[in-house]
């Protein structure tokens, strides 16, 4: 695969100037790592956007700035602003070429499950992603996933059954069910599940029904008042 770049800007913007850095068509972003400097950058928006999508968070990516050597990076941690869904910060974490890594590697789900397709069943998907470890030469983009191998409700896809590339450590528990296909519901369950659960709050603890002749507690006191007067009397 060809090495994916990205120019980027080291920046002195901070706190309310973000937001006009942001208006400019540019990204705040840091670059950190381990045993590494914190550097503040600034990445155009429409640029950042083809990599990322290119690039996910678990492919390389070779950082320019300026005429500085590249580094290369993994995009750790992107912020969205939940209403306009633009990138309002972005986290490049800085990669030792010779120290292996843990990260999270993105399941790509192809094909068609014939449990679904001919028996009507419903695809659950438990994992949309694995953590494994490796050299960051050896890191793998994605891991596809056929759903084809669900022929049945008993059919399972696990963990152990992701093929794993040379020099990639899977940190997964093995057995951890990756895909399976759920029996679609009969219509018996249907109807129950329709059914309005009715509950006798007389059956729930500190709650006392009233019955139509009982007086009210307030009520019930003025008698007693009323009765000792006549006494009285």
């Amino acid at each position: 695969m060809e090495t994916l770049k990205l120019n980027v800007l080291e920046r002195t913007e901070a706190g309310k100037d973000l937001t006009k850095l942001r208006e400019s068509g540019f990204i705040p972003a840091v670059q950190y790592g381990h045993k590494k400097e914190t550097i503040n950058l600034s990445v155009k928006e429409i640029d950042f956007k083809k990599v990322f999508k290119a690039a996910g968070e678990s492919t390389l990516v070779e950082l320019v700035l300026g005429d500085k050597k590249g580094v290369n990076v993994l995009v750790h941690d992107v912020q969205v602003d939940p209403l306009s869904g633009r990138f309002t910060h972005i986290d490049f974490y800085q990669v030792n070429m010779n120290e292996e890594i843990e990260t999270d590697v993105a399941l790509d789900f192809i094909g068609e499950a014939a449990a679904v397709k001919a028996l009507g069943g419903v695809l659950v998907r438990n994992l949309d992603e694995v953590k494994v470890k490796c050299l960051p030469k050896d890191l793998p983009h994605s891991f596809m996933i056929d759903l084809a191998q669900l022929v049945d409700f008993d059919s399972q896809i696990k963990v152990s059954d992701i093929k794993l590339p040379a020099g990639v450590e899977m940190l997964e528990t093995l057995e951890a069910i990756v895909a399976t296909v759920m029996r679609p519901r009969t219509d018996a369950e249907m109807s129950s599940l329709q059914e309005k659960v009715e509950m006798d709050v007389t059956k729930v603890e500190g709650v006392v029904k009233e019955t139509p002749d009982a007086p009210a507690e307030g009520d019930a006191k003025k008698d007693v008042k009323k009765e000792e007067k006549k006494d009285k009397k």
